[in-house]
């Protein structure tokens, strides 16, 4: 029987509807959410954070340091999965797109990775994409050019820290198994495709087959959608031989208008998983999978 990967990604740092009673903010309520996550089966938690006073998303090493410390004094035993995608967002000047607007934070690769050098964390995601995207409606192109996600690439290996390669179109795909062929990433690498994001891919079983056939022989990969397309592309998911992502980052809602918490989210997924003849796998089994700790 196969084991299925389940992550929880428990906070993003895109904007949210500040209704959510629950949603975690501070680091001891991201570690806490990272608590509740694992206890409803997760068998990794990815993690990003958030200014504790004003709640808008954050690439502040000493908070991850924070985070990261008050996770592993909770006893979570999930793969940690810390986010690197800070500090690739340009904002244009509607006056003068040549320009950078208000918003952009875009950071040298050194200054991407401080926080993983710190916090050292079994797996951090690596976005292997440049792409126009939303918050909210606020648009901009989430920028990662090849030279910095070959520097990025190759001080992950330095540090022994195994990159989630998060791609966003198919032509995400092929520059990564490009980065793979020329040695940036060990073996087995690790996908995670992303999907129902507003200019990104559909998040549709044509789309998902097409992107996972396009995967290098031998790779572990996962997939995840966006809102109310998450559950079903858990299925989905899961059917196509694929690991599975779950949580508030992407979406926060049980049902229209009621308002989920991660360990919910998670149970709800275990279910799909478990009532498709599968079994989730426990932290352990997913550090064999992934190939991390050895």
């Amino acid at each position: 029987m196969r084991k299925v990967i389940l992550t929880c990604a428990v906070v993003g740092e895109n904007q949210y509807n500040k209704d959510h009673p629950n949603f975690p903010i501070t680091p001891q309520q991201i570690a806490d959410a990272a608590l509740e996550a694992e206890q409803a089966g997760a068998s990794c938690v990815h993690l990003h954070v958030r200014d504790p006073k004003t709640g808008e998303g954050s690439r502040d090493p000493g908070l991850f340091l924070d985070m990261a410390t008050r996770v592993r004094e909770n006893g979570v035993k999930a793969v940690m999965n810390i986010t690197c995608g800070g500090g690739g967002f340009f904002f244009p000047d509607p006056a003068d797109e040549s320009r950078a607007g208000p918003g952009t934070d875009i950071a040298s690769a050194e200054e991407r990775v401080k926080h993983i050098e710190m916090c050292l964390p079994e797996v951090c995601s690596l976005d292997v994409t440049t792409q126009n995207q939303l918050d909210g409606e606020k648009a901009y192109v989430y920028l990662n050019t090849e030279y910095t996600l070959r520097k990025m690439a190759k001080r992950f290996q330095e540090l022994g820290v195994k990159p989630e390669i998060e791609v966003f179109s198919p032509g995400d795909v092929l520059l990564a198994n490009k980065i793979l062929e020329e040695g940036l990433f060990d073996a087995p690498p690790m996908y995670q495709i992303v999907m129902g994001t507003r200019w990104g891919l559909p998040a549709t079983p044509e789309t998902l087959i097409y992107m996972r056939d396009l995967l290098p022989k031998g790779a572990n990969w996962a997939a995840f959608g966006i809102a109310r397309m998450q559950m079903p592309m858990v299925a989905q998911t899961v059917l196509l031989g694929g690991n599975v992502r779950v949580g508030l980052e992407d979406n926060l809602y049980l049902s229209r208008g009621v308002f989920a918490t991660n360990g919910q989210l998670v149970e709800r997924a275990k279910m799909i998983i478990e009532c498709l003849g599968y079994e989730v796998a426990t932290p352990d089994e997913a550090k064999k999978i992934l190939r991390i700790g050895t």
